[in-house]
């Protein structure tokens, strides 16, 4: 058995390799509920079918499916066009915590006046927090030459040490009795980010991934930073004899990715989360991660893959309370997508022959 190069990417294995990652993911998944000693087909149903089609639980399960989604989608749009011109942001969980901490000391800072101008320059504070923690690896990659990875991934700590600092120092409720977290900003009508239609689940956030994965559709297919992403991806030296500046490249990616990042930490302490709290951040930002490659890069992809990844949470939470699984195995349940789909993304450029003539 060996590796063998296709003369170029098979489009077929493309469009197939998510979906059959999905599927190796639900038998790995169903071996490993087997293991812990549940009904691994039980397991299965409670996490993809019952949060949809069980009466029992769909009326909260469905509108969670939206509240769920919206930061994943959010996150993973910037980070793709960041990954597709070679540009990894692996530290998008810490400028989702900043965005968090900016948009809700702003909301905070005009407590209690009821004025509508609080949330948008909320919304402003947000982005711009994910932005700036987000430049400085693409500062210092673009300034030092250090890798980006590295950097964004450390600095995740330090905002988590930031968050915790918050929730008990300068943003703690004063008339919480000293117990850590800020004031809950959903009771607060000026900073919160409630339901637009009661019931469905649909905020701000929501609008926000939509409208995200729009214009991220745009920007790909009818606009030349898009063209010059997608060259720096795909060929970094004719990139580079094409014109395209790759520092610019570099800081813009950075740019959007922690703008967008921001923006989903600033729409969830405002809504879903209500509060800054020391353990507000529940991994979103790495989450985001595998929702950008099981969605190929692509929007449409992303949108579809937020989803899928929104209900393996939904569902993860169901089958703990349903079933009695543990947190952990649902963490790596979720982690085996990204493992099987690198794993079957092999195929996208490889073909495997077995003896002399074998391949698929």
């Amino acid at each position: 058995m060996r590796l063998e190069k296709r003369p170029e990417p098979s489009r077929a294995w493309m469009v197939a390799t998510p979906v059959l990652a999905v599927i190796l993911t639900m038998i790995a998944g169903g071996v490993m509920f087997a293991l812990l000693g549940k009904d691994p087909f039980v397991a299965i149903r409670t996490i993809f079918w019952d949060p949809l089609f069980n009466e029992q639980f769909a009326a909260y399960s469905r509108p969670q499916l939206l509240v769920k989604a919206a930061p994943l989608i959010l996150i993973a749009i910037g980070l793709s066009l960041g990954f597709r011109a070679g540009v990894w942001n692996i530290g998008a969980e810490g400028q989702y915590i900043i965005g968090a901490i900016c948009g809700a000391a702003v909301g905070l800072a005009f407590y209690p006046a009821d004025l509508f101008i609080v949330f948008p320059l909320m919304v402003l504070a947000g982005a711009l927090g994910g932005f700036l923690w987000a430049m400085i690896p693409g500062l210092l990659r673009v300034r030092f030459g250090t890798n980006e990875i590295l950097v964004s991934l450390l600095l995740v700590y330090v905002a988590e040490q930031l968050v915790a600092s918050m929730a008990l120092g300068p943003l703690r409720n004063p008339e919480g009795g000293g117990f850590p977290g800020s004031r809950n900003l959903q009771q607060y009508s000026a900073a919160s980010n409630g339901e637009l239609i009661a019931g469905t689940g649909m905020h701000w956030g929501v609008v926000a991934a939509f409208i995200s994965v729009i214009f991220a559709y745009i920007l790909l297919n009818r606009h030349l930073t898009g063209f010059h992403i997608r060259l720096a991806g795909q060929s970094p030296r004719a990139a580079r004899f094409g014109g395209v500046n790759p520092g610019r490249l570099v800081l813009f990616c950075m740019g959007v990715s922690g703008a967008l990042a921001g923006l989903a930490g600033m729409f969830e302490v405002s809504g879903p989360a209500g509060q800054i709290g020391i353990d507000f951040n529940v991994g979103y930002g790495f989450t985001a991660i595998i929702v950008a490659f099981l969605g190929r890069l692509h929007p449409v992809g992303i949108l579809l893959a937020g989803l899928l990844m929104a209900l393996t949470y939904i569902g993860g939470e169901l089958a703990q309370f349903m079933l009695g699984l543990p947190s952990a195995s649902i963490q790596a349940f979720q982690g085996m997508l990204l493992f099987f789909l690198l794993a079957v993304d092999m195929l996208t450029n490889f073909r495997v022959r077995i003896g002399r003539g074998a391949k698929i």
